[in-house]
């Protein structure tokens, strides 16, 4: 077993739902917690991250802006795929 996902008798499908939603939960962190300092836009670092993050991000963005200063897509995005991680695990596990 892979380790993550909980119980002992989780499908492989299920431990791969869970990976790819880990993932793109951390990706989102990261790329929020790099949004307060000052990144090169060209880093491949942040690249990558926009790539894997932006098409999650901007569909929130466009329904809910910013109050100020303050982005709060990431929160959301990632309240979002926890609960849908959680759906497709308990339908495929």
């Amino acid at each position: 077993m892979l380790g993550f996902g909980g119980a002992t008798g989780d499908t492989a499908v299920s431990q791969i739902i869970s990976l790819v939603f880990t993932l793109l939960i951390v990706a989102i962190f990261v790329r929020a917690i790099l949004s307060w300092f000052n990144m090169d836009p060209r880093s491949p670092l942040v690249q990558a991250l926009n790539s894997i993050t932006e098409p999650i991000l901007d569909p929130i963005r466009r329904i809910m802006p910013r109050l100020g200063m303050i982005d709060l897509s990431p929160m959301i995005a990632i309240i979002v795929l926890e609960v849908v991680q959680r759906v497709l695990v308990d339908r495929f596990g």
